[in-house]
């Protein structure tokens, strides 16, 4: 009897936990603003481009020539937030998709450097009305704190619970055009002529590192496991080593200073191989925590045969899952096609005045792949989208 009761318990709370998703779609806001950042729309957009050299293109086929499904929600919301870009002319139940004159000399890379940054800032910053806001307030200084940005992106009307995802957007958006540089050994938004004076006729645009909001713990030690819950957990799958070793100290360090920082926004509670103290076999608590967690964050760096063991593990449950690594590390052929944010640790310098844009790179990772755990396809979901870890 006892048993049954539990069962019908947790009956109960899978369908109240169903309806209160159901509930919560319904009273989702619509965004003021595109829901990834440009420079991943920017990526479908030059598919577009170069698949129909400019031209109106069948959106049928186009998807089929990148090999991914037009009705996923993925799909739908890739071409959606081209639509609010200004790069795609087209919705995703369009026959056609039409790249726009602005949205083509974002992608051309025969125009002129200095042309096409141009266009990048008008579709990526001008364009998005809380973006522009926020660039104009802030512009010629230092990047201000997290909670000024979030204040400035509510006094222009973006509605308070979604202030923090488009300020974490701005961000991703000012570093990927080239708006915010270090200068003088800190991050400073600029002018777009200062930006355009950096960038000679003949030289190609520079390449974004990924980037990154604030961090204070309440505490120095990592959350065990029985202090959460798996629905409240981001589980870290990272090259932890022996104590004292580079890749203890790397695994710490990030943790630390970068990822527990960019989790807190969304409450939840990291645990690390290493922190479990459950009774057990350890593998097993490590491969529950893989497919249980609400999100894996994976680390490769160090090229760790462990973490892409337990990586694909989660790659063939298609649950949500941001990686980062090391810029000084090579992503593997079989992930490089996926969002991956590199954190450059080369020295001391280069690190500290780009942590809270690391940081917000991982936000805005984050917070897209909890709203829709398709939106980042892997390469199983790609390749076998058939295969399927199903979880009892």
């Amino acid at each position: 009897m006892a048993t049954k009761k539990n069962d019908d318990s947790s009956k109960t709370s899978v369908e109240e936990r169903v309806s209160n998703a159901v509930e919560a779609k319904r009273t989702r806001k619509t965004r003021p603003f595109p829901a990834c950042s440009f420079e991943e729309a920017l990526e479908f957009a030059r598919s577009a481009f170069n698949f129909a050299s400019g031209q109106p293109v069948r959106r049928l086929s186009l998807f089929d020539h990148i090999g991914k499904s037009s009705e996923s929600g993925a799909s739908r919301q890739v071409v959606t937030n081209c639509n609010k870009y200004g790069l795609l002319e087209g919705g995703y139940t369009a026959e056609f998709l039409k790249i726009t004159q602005d949205g083509a000399r974002a992608v051309d890379d025969e125009i002129p450097k200095r042309e096409q940054t141009k266009a990048r800032v008008k579709l990526a910053i001008q364009e998005i009305p809380v973006f522009d806001a926020l660039y104009n307030k802030f512009v010629n200084n230092k990047l201000p704190p997290r909670a000024a940005l979030i204040d400035a992106a509510k006094d222009a009307g973006t509605p308070p619970d979604l202030a923090e995802e488009a300020v974490d957007t701005f961000t991703v958006n000012l570093r990927f055009v080239g708006l915010l540089q270090t200068l003088s050994g800190a991050e400073r938004i600029v002018t777009l002529d200062h930006l355009l004076d950096t960038l000679p006729a003949s030289s190609k645009l520079p390449s974004a590192p990924s980037v990154s909001p604030s961090f204070e713990r309440s505490d120095g030690h990592l959350v065990t496991a029985n202090q959460a819950e798996y629905d409240t957990t981001c589980f870290y799958i990272t090259p932890i080593g022996d104590d004292g070793s580079e890749q203890r100290q790397h695994s710490d360090l990030f943790l630390g200073a970068i990822v527990e920082p960019a989790l807190e926004p969304f409450r939840l509670k990291v645990v690390r191989a290493d922190a479990i103290d459950k009774p057990g076999t350890i593998t097993r608590q490590i491969i529950d925590y893989i497919l249980r967690s609400r999100l894996v964050i994976a680390d490769l760096s160090f090229h760790n045969p462990n973490v892409f063991y337990e990586l694909a593990i989660r790659h063939a449950a298609r649950l949500p899952v941001v990686q980062i690594i090391r810029s000084s590390d090579r992503i593997p052929f079989d992930l490089n096609q996926m969002r991956t944010i590199r954190v450059d640790t080369t020295t001391i310098y280069s690190l500290v005045p780009k942590i809270d844009l690391y940081r917000t790179e991982i936000s805005s990772q984050v917070r897209r792949v909890l709203e829709d755990a398709d939106a980042t396809d892997n390469p199983i979901s790609t390749f076998a989208p058939g295969l399927r870890i199903q979880l009892s």
